[in-house]
């Protein structure tokens, strides 16, 4: 709740300075008699720029709450940031044949006054939020190995708005509790051992209700603060308590829409590229165009995934790719980086095998491997797979090993769980992002 607030501060803030720097641009502009007549004629065209540069922030993670406003990703990101809604506002306006106004000199004003704004500003609510907002007080009941994932994840994640004030190891701790509550000023309780249940514990708990108190057991706490599902904190019950799938008819009807005709837009737009990306990959390297392999599908339905290839045909044994994998080629590199081998899966998208976001598509003997080795693991095939995903985005690179497949189940899970029109549009973005980073592997 206090993570959603500050991020709702922070966007009204930056649609607010925008405004601000609009204002200001024109009073430099013009004359004081005209500034105003010009702004109302302004406004209505700028609040397109204004929705579009705020996409743009969201997709350069300027609304992270872990990222200093004093720190120099910050401020990489946000040139970065302004840069690309810069471009955008110029094509705007300089395609937009409705618009009575091509602001040349304004939008230069106009960006260099937001500039030093923005940078104001977000000192501003930095240095505003630790005092307006202070981090709430965080008691944790038990001290084990979920205790200190917790810990660790917290010293993490400094945007989270939670500060450890309270840590109570066993049971006879607990009659402290409320007295403990009003010293310490604790607002939340996160539960990583229940002592047995114990009828006391329950008691003691329940007494601290009138303080307003907000209780958390383990897994709902470590899936707030991380986006990912603790496998090894639950149970069957969890499955049946969360992933109420009748529920979900109207999501899934619009997103097999959605994805059937974007598929077949991309296909469309994309095809003219086809002949010259088939081209390059014959005259670097001796094998086929496209790559083809079966992975599962939605409920363990196994069909044939197509991309274009980014591997080297001879001495590859088809092993999982690893990091920095000298099987690649080199536009191989490229089109993983830019996301350009995965087209051809449109292809799977329309047949529907896919969709546009899931859970990513695993080999069915690396299935087979893994789950007997991690709890659950198969659950991840209720939902069909994805070209890209909440994992996906995570930031993380997760290999085949046992540990990294683990947390990507957590993230599948969690996308699982929670999978909305939101959660989609937000993985887009920054799939987006990704793209333009070229951060894929």
């Amino acid at each position: 709740m206090l993570t959603r607030l500050k991020k709702t501060i922070l966007l009204l803030g930056d649609f607010l300075f925008l405004n601000l720097a609009l204002f200001l641009t024109l009073v430099i502009r013009y004359q004081k008699d005209t500034w105003l007549e010009n702004f109302r004629g302004h406004l209505p065209h700028f609040l397109v720029i204004f929705f579009i540069w705020l996409v743009i922030f969201y997709i350069n993670d300027l609304y992270n709450l872990n990222l200093q406003a004093s720190g120099r990703k910050f401020f990489r990101q946000t040139i970065s940031a302004v840069a690309a809604s810069s471009l955008f506002s110029v094509i705007y306006f300089y395609l937009n044949v409705q618009s009575t106004i091509a602001p040349k000199t304004n939008l230069a004003i106009f960006i260099i006054v937001f500039i030093v704004l923005f940078f104001l500003w977000r000192g501003l609510y930095q240095a505003l939020v630790r005092s307006i907002i202070p981090k709430s007080n965080l008691a944790i009941i038990g001290f084990n190995k979920h205790t200190e994932i917790l810990i660790a994840e917290l010293k993490n994640n400094p945007g989270s708005g939670y500060e450890t004030a309270l840590i109570f190891k066993d049971q006879s701790e607990m009659d402290s509790l409320v007295e403990n509550i009003k010293e310490k000023n604790i607002r939340v309780i996160v539960v990583a051992d229940d002592f047995g249940q114990s009828e006391k514990m329950r008691e003691i708990l329940f007494s601290c209700l009138k303080y307003q108190i907000i209780f958390f057991n383990y897994p709902a706490f470590y899936e707030l603060l991380t986006g990912k599902v603790p496998v090894e904190a639950i149970g069957p019950s969890w499955f049946l308590d969360n992933l109420k799938e009748g529920e979900r008819n109207y999501f899934n009807f619009l997103k097999r829409l959605i994805d059937f005709l974007g598929a077949l837009a991309i296909l469309i737009i994309s095809f003219i590229l086809w002949p010259l990306i088939a081209l390059i990959i014959k005259l670097e390297s001796r094998g086929p165009i496209f790559f083809t392999q079966a992975r599962y599908g939605k409920n363990e339905k196994i069909f044939k995934m197509i991309k274009f290839r980014t591997m080297r045909v001879s001495n590859n044994d088809g092993a999982p790719t690893l990091e920095g994998d000298k099987r690649i080629t080199h536009f191989g590199l490229f089109m993983r980086k830019t996301r350009l081998d995965e087209i051809p899966q449109v292809l799977n998208i329309i047949k529907g095998d896919m969709s546009f976001i899931g859970p990513r598509p695993e080999r069915p003997e690396i299935v087979a491997e893994l789950e007997h080795e991690i709890p659950f693991y198969k659950t991840r095939l209720l939902i069909k797979p994805g070209i890209t995903g909440w994992d996906q985005v995570s930031g993380h690179y997760h290999s085949p090993s046992l540990e990294d497949s683990l947390e990507k189940l957590q993230y599948d899970l969690y996308y699982l769980k929670h999978r909305s029109v939101y959660l989609d549009l937000a993985i887009t973005l920054k799939t987006i992002a990704t793209m333009i980073s070229r951060g894929g592997r």
